[in-house]
Formats: C-alpha cells, sequence, structure tokens
C-alpha cells in the first residue's frame, strides 16, 4: 500500500492536514493581540509554568530554547500543587489548552490565594471562567485541535506572552524564519516518499529508547517519547545525557533483541559541549556491541532556535506516520479517554 492510502483508511480526523498547516498556528499565536496591562513587570523574579502534556513540553522547549538568555529561575509545574517558593515576584503562567486540565486548575486555584502574578493561556473552559471572576489576564488560542498537536499556538504563545513582559526578547526575523521553515518542510513530509516517513519504517517493529542532552534537546527527546505514546499508540522511553552515563548505560550490558526489540533514537546537535559529545560517541560504541540499531536525529539549520524547531517537527511528523504504518488512528488516545471517566 502507498503512505496515502494507510492515511485515508487510517487518519479519521485529517490530522495529516493539521501537521501540514502547523505553520498557520504561529501566525496566529504571534499575530494574536494580547492585553497584559494589568501584569505589573517590575521585580519579577522567578517564572513558573504550570500545565501537563503539550502544555508542559511547551515550557520544556522553552527552556531549551533560551538556555543562554534566562537571567531568573523558570520552572516547568507537572503537578496538582504549587511550588511553596511562589511568592508576590513569581510570574505563573496557567496553561491549558482545553482549560479543563484538572491538575492546572488545582494549581491555579492555590496560586490565587498568594500573591503572585498570573497569566492563563487556554482556548477557554474552567480557567477562562475562574480567571474572570477573580480578573486574571486570560489569552485566547484558537479551539478544534488535539492538544499535542497544538504546540504552535501553546509554545509561541508562551513565547509571547513572556517577550511582552520582558522576560526575554526574541531577535527580528527568528519567528518568521521558522514559519518559512515549516512550509518548506511540510511540503517535504507530505510527500508520497520522504525521511520522515523512511525513519518510522525504521522503527516498526521496535520499542523507541530517546536519548537528547539535558538542558539543550530534553525537551525534543521527551517530545519523541511523548508523541509515540499518544499518536503512534507505542510504548517508548526517554532519558538525558550526562545522566544516563550513571545509570543506564550498564542495563545495555544485558541487552538481548529476542526479549526486548528495540531502537535507539539519538538527537543529535552540534552545539552540544565538547565532553557530552565524547560521551554520546562513547556510548554508542558501547550500544554497538549489543548490536541494537541507532537512528541519528539531527537538524543542518544555522540558528540553535531553529534547528530546536526543526527537530520538533520532524518528530511530530515520524510518528504520525509510525501510527498509521502500524494501523492506529493517530487522533485517538483511548486510554486517557477512559481514564478521565473513571476519574469523573
Amino acid at each position: 500500500m502507498k503512505i496515502s492510502e494507510f492515511i485515508e483508511k487510517y487518519d479519521s480526523s485529517n490530522q495529516f492536514d493539521v501537521l501540514k498547516k502547523t505553520y498557520t498556528q504561529i501566525e496566529f499565536a504571534w499575530n494574536n493581540k494580547i492585553d497584559l496591562g494589568s501584569i505589573k513587570k517590575k521585580g519579577i523574579d522567578s517564572v513558573v509554568v504550570t500545565g501537563m502534556g503539550g502544555s508542559a513540553i511547551s515550557a520544556d522547549l522553552f527552556a531549551n530554547f533560551f538556555k543562554d538568555e534566562l537571567e531568573i529561575p523558570f520552572v516547568v509545574n507537572r503537578s496538582y500543587t504549587l511550588p511553596a517558593f511562589v511568592n508576590k515576584n513569581t510570574l505563573l503562567i496557567v496553561s491549558s489548552y482545553s482549560g479543563n486540565t484538572e491538575e492546572t486548575i488545582s494549581v491555579f486555584k492555590s496560586a490565587l490565594k498568594t500573591k503572585c502574578r498570573i497569566v492563563c493561556i487556554t482556548t477557554g473552559g474552567k480557567i477562562e471562567n475562574i480567571a474572570k471572576k477573580n480578573k486574571v489576564p486570560v489569552v485566547k488560542i484558537l479551539p478544534g485541535y488535539q492538544p499535542r498537536y497544538a504546540l504552535g499556538l501553546s509554545f509561541f504563545t508562551l513565547l509571547k506572552v513572556l517577550t511582552r513582559i520582558k522576560i526575554i526578547n526574541v531577535k527580528p526575523g527568528l519567528v518568521n524564519s521558522i514559519i518559512k521553515l515549516y512550509k518548506d518542510k511540510s511540503k517535504l513530509y507530505s510527500k508520497e516518499k520522504n525521511s520522515a516517513l523512511s525513519y518510522a519504517e525504521e522503527i516498526l517493529g521496535y520499542i523507541p529508547v530517546v536519548y537528547s542532552v539535558e538542558g539543550f534537546t530534553s525537551s525534543v527527546g521527551y517530545r519523541l517519547k511523548s508523541q509515540f505514546n499518544e499518536n503512534s499508540k507505542l510504548l517508548a522511553f526517554h532519558n538525558v545525557l550526562p545522566e544516563m552515563n550513571h545509570n543506564e548505560i550498564v542495563g545495555w550490558e544485558s541487552f538481548d533483541e529476542k526479549q526486548f526489540q528495540t531502537r535507539i533514537i539519538n538527537i543529535v546537535d552540534k552545539e552540544y559541549p565538547a565532553r557530552v559529545k565524547k560521551r554520546l560517541d562513547i556510548m554508542n560504541g558501547i550500544t554497538s556491541e549489543s548490536k541494537v540499531g541507532v537512528i541519528n536525529l539531527e537538524s543542518h539549520e544555522k540558528s540553535f532556535k531553529v534547528r530546536l524547531m526543526d527537530l520538533i517537527y520532524l518528530c511530530d511528523w515520524i510518528t504520525y506516520y509510525t501510527a498509521v504504518l502500524r494501523g492506529y488512528d493517530p487522533s485517538e488516545i483511548r486510554n486517557i479517554d477512559l481514564l478521565k471517566e473513571k476519574l469523573a
């Protein structure tokens, strides 16, 4: 079967078209008019982004994106509870695509009892209602997407909010260069034969073990792992260097593909520190003795920030193609829906 036939058969919600048009999410988010006039900008000494799933990954990506520029602590909170250090000088971003994420609502309610500064990013739901009652500014984003397919909205809205509040600066032309990249890559990845599809074919029949580098590409590695889980309905695992060199690397000594069929996927970047590059090379030598297949994913764009976005987009396409090749709907998340029903 041609890949277009797999798509027609299994992609009931046409996520193929959503992926192709991801650049339109970026355009909307960056041009969206926002009013943060009520937020006092002076004196902010920490930022906390509270959210789950795609909303939290947006914050992970932000931390990697501005690894050399963030001058205050930036914390990603995946929890029901508000970090104890939050105070009047903390900026809290409450991020939930649906507006109904119960962990995020719990944190929001706790935050209202403090004097921290709060901004909400959502399509609506309970979070918008709570925000309106408490006169908390809300940045509305486009509804109608699966949250994990709305990373362009959540990430670039976060980027705009923190630019407006002067936590970071975005160089002129950066966002436009990413939009252009996504337009170009969408044409490439939507062809009948393309590199994202080739990677997906290489992964078929295997459990992915993804390795990235803390502080550089950890967001990409975790995003890829999560997208394999949700899109491809596939168990996948992620760890980071150099930490995995202190524990997980030993596990490969007893690797037996008859018991555990896997492929290692390394997220590679030319900006890694020299010692990390050496660690990665040594690790590849060790794992090659186990005869496990290795896939290296790397972007060759000039800017580190653009390379991150390039890798994120490639990973989304890889997991999409893995889903339809395995005969799964890349939209459906049955176990998550079941869990929410039982929690209700």
